[in-house]
């Protein structure tokens, strides 16, 4: 096991993975707590994990549950984002830190949402990437049509045709080394011949049922980081997060920070330099 990883027992019995990297040097602001979309693990930021301890925040990931390393939840109307939120709260709480910066990419995003309307004194400041208060129909429809589904595959080969078949048109200038890594940290080998996409299949259960993908009242979760240093970040090709819902987001929060990644859809891994140094300025890292 890795030496940074650990598991946090929540309210519901669940054990939770966390990988949690100390600052290096003196710190220079708190904690830094990284979260996934909704088919993805703490993995997707193997990139800039290490990079913001080495800039001097203790960097934390965690699996929600049902994906990664994390337990799977035997009662599957329970994966959803308030749950997940009450997740991170626990885990916050475990670790004893009161306040971090919240990175979150996609589903994460709008879990940090969700937390700045109920817990805002838990946010130091938010980044939000590729996401916002209102989702387009045409990302979230390409979403439904492949979460909880698929075989697994037989090679890593063919793990890594399957994410370019889902995400090649997010990064049209990706190469084969890409997607090999993202399929990597998108599946995991279950037993030889056997490599499985990394979540649990059932996490698609309330998504497909109505208003299950988002709730209903996205600006009024935006309301609530109105006082929260935020900084969004947009994948230039996205389909889920347009440039007029971040202008509209502008205009209700004029301090907002934003940064458009080119030629990348949703969503930016944030390893890209436009992305990655907005946000090392943004959370203040040497």
């Amino acid at each position: 096991m890795d030496p940074h990883g650990r598991f946090v027992t929540v309210s519901d019995g669940l054990k939770l993975y966390v990988r949690d990297l100390p600052a290096e040097g003196p710190e220079v602001g708190p904690p830094v707590l990284l979260l996934h979309g909704l088919t993805r693990n703490g993995r997707d930021f193997e990139a800039i994990q290490p990079r913001i301890a080495a800039g001097g925040r203790r960097a934390l990931t965690l699996d929600v549950r049902g994906r990664g390393l994390s337990d799977h939840d035997p009662q599957p109307e329970r994966y959803q984002p308030p749950t997940y939120v009450g997740d991170v709260v626990r885990v916050l709480d475990t670790l004893e830190i009161p306040q971090a910066a919240f990175v979150g990419t996609s589903m994460g995003g709008l879990m940090t949402m969700i937390l700045a309307a109920t817990a805002p004194h838990r946010i130091e400041r938010a980044v939000l990437n590729d996401i916002g208060p209102k989702l387009e129909p045409e990302g979230l429809a390409r979403i439904a049509g492949y979460v909880g589904t698929g075989e697994p595959a037989r090679t890593w080969d063919e793990a890594a045709a399957r994410i370019k078949a889902i995400n090649g048109a997010a990064f049209p200038d990706a190469d084969d080394a890409f997607f090999a890594a993202m399929a990597r940290r998108t599946f995991r080998e279950r037993a030889p011949g056997v490599i499985a996409l990394d979540y649990d299949p059932n996490i698609s259960v309330p998504f497909r049922q109505p208003g299950g993908a988002a709730p209903a009242d996205l600006w009024g979760l935006y309301e609530a980081l109105k006082p929260i240093p935020t900084l969004v970040v947009r994948g230039a090709i996205s389909d889920l997060f347009s440039a007029a819902t971040v202008a509209e987001m502008k205009a209700r929060k004029p301090d907002l920070e934003s940064v458009e990644v080119p030629r990348v859809g949703h969503a930016p891994m944030l390893d890209e330099p436009e992305a990655w140094s907005a946000i090392a300025r943004f959370l203040g890292l040497r």
